[in-house]
């Protein structure tokens, strides 16, 4: 009995991978994510992927998505370097990776990366080992720098500015 009730599920979940969406059906659900939230074709490749959709039919919601101006990479990218630099702290060199993860590089990545200023980029990086210095306990000066350094770098700063500020205390 235990066996047949395994091969009905397998065989539900069998047919539900055969039902694929049609072209104006994954489009009007892609836009409308992508009208509430700015995402990247990566991110709508997957989701598309997930619904089922054929890739052929994906490869043309996406082309109507760019020309329809719902996905646009550079805007993408601006917007997730500066949303991950403010509010999550990251650096630069974890928002080129995280990114490069998302299949984003070259010009683009630079572009808005750029746009980070030097002072503004290192003050960020001072309240950070500020905010974790206070967090540490203990004495050892040498474990407290390589604390501080390992945490830094995890965030994705550079070493040589990591190791900067902490040679200017």
């Amino acid at each position: 009995m235990p066996q047949m009730f395994y091969i009905v599920i397998l065989f539900v979940f069998g047919l539900l991978k055969l039902v694929t969406m049609t072209f104006e059906q994954a489009l009007v659900k892609a836009s409308e994510i992508c009208a509430r939230q700015e995402k990247c074709i990566f991110d709508i490749e997957k989701k598309l992927k997930n619904w089922g959709v054929e890739e052929q039919i994906a490869c043309k919601v996406i082309d109507q998505l760019i020309k329809e101006k719902f996905i646009d990479e550079q805007r993408y990218v601006n917007y997730y370097v500066r949303d991950k630099f403010k509010f999550n702290g990251w650096g630069k060199i974890k928002i080129r990776w995280q990114l490069k993860a998302k299949n984003i590089i070259g010009t683009p990545v630079d572009e808005a990366l750029y746009q980070i200023s030097d002072e503004e980029y290192k003050d960020a990086l001072a309240q950070l080992l500020i905010k974790k210095r206070r967090n540490l306990k203990g004495d050892d000066k040498y474990k407290i720098k390589a604390s501080l350094i390992r945490h830094a770098a995890s965030r994705g700063f550079e070493p040589n500015l990591i190791y900067q500020l902490l040679d200017s205390e």
